[in-house]
This record gives C-alpha cells, structure tokens and sequence, in this order.
C-alpha cells in the first residue's frame, strides 16, 4: 500500500477484494450471442461500506472483473478516510506524480484512484479549500481542481461540499 495513505481505494486488487462479494450476472445488448448467453458481466460490492460497482460492456468477464474492481476503487476513493494523517502526506505515490507543480495522471490508469482517495481525503482535512489542499499537496489550485474534473462525481462532490459550507462552487 502506498506510504502516507491507507485507504480501500489504494489497496491492491487482491487485499480488496477479500472484503469484497464479487456477483457473476448476464447482461443483454449489445455483444452477440456470447454476451447474451454467458454470465460476463461482475458486480462487485465492499461488505464494509456497502459500496458497490459494475462492468458489463466487455465480452471477457476478466476484463469486467478488472474495471469493475477499478469502478469500485473509485467510489470508494470518494469516501475520505477518516485515519487520514495529514503530516505523511503528500505520499511517495503523489509526490512521484507532480513535476513542477503539475499533476500528472490518466485517469484510466491504476494509481488514479489511490490519488484521488489522497485528494479527497486532504480536501476533508482543509475544509473543502482547493487553494490550501494544493498547496498542501505541492500542486497548483486549478491542477488539482483540473485532477478532480477527471472524475465528474469527484469534481461535483468537492462542489457540493463547498455550497454546504457556504463557499463558491469551483468551474
């Protein structure tokens, strides 16, 4: 697990999935006769937080597996930790991700959502101020806000959380 952060979203596939209930389902649509008549789509829920996520658009059920549990990763990174330790953060994992101020990720790849359990989690910590959890992370306010907007759901929770406590919503 990466230094500075231990959270769900930041645990490898095989530590996760051992609090997990992975559920096999057929799905219709589009895909031919295989989709339909094979069980290729996974549900995968987090018994803990009662978190769950799902992948059916692919014909192999291994690369529905592997997004649903990356699907999961980021649900779960949107919840922030409530044993998140502010003086070991920004992580290695952060830290090796910003060049110069910039943040550099796809949001595709597998360490996304471990860094944005990290945002989120030092979002909480600084009152939802993009400005203080930026400087905090050593990145620039629109670099982080521009990470957020990745992930819509992210980006629209940083903003609800802002209205709630009567700051400016960020664009």
């Amino acid at each position: 697990m990466p230094a500075g952060i231990d959270h769900p979203a930041a645990w490898p596939a095989d530590v996760l999935l051992k609090q997990c209930e992975l559920k096999r389902l057929r799905r219709g649509g589009p895909g031919g006769q295989h989709r339909n008549k094979v069980e290729t789509a996974v549900v995968i829920q987090h018994r803990p937080s009662g978190k769950s996520a799902e992948a059916n658009e692919r014909r192999s059920q291994e690369a529905n597996r592997q997004e649903a549990i990356f699907r999961l990763r980021i649900v779960l990174a949107l919840t922030p930790s409530d044993e998140f330790d502010l003086s070991s953060s920004p992580s290695e994992l952060w830290r090796s991700r910003v060049r110069s101020g910039k943040l550099a990720v796809n949001p595709t790849h597998d360490d996304f959502p471990s860094l944005l359990a990290e945002a989120i989690s030092v979002l909480t910590q600084h009152d939802w101020n993009a400005a203080a959890a930026a400087s905090h992370l050593g990145c620039s306010s629109s670099q982080l806000v521009k990470f957020l907007k990745n992930e819509p759901s992210a980006f629209a929770l940083l903003n609800t959380k802002r209205q709630q406590m009567g700051l400016k919503p960020l664009k």
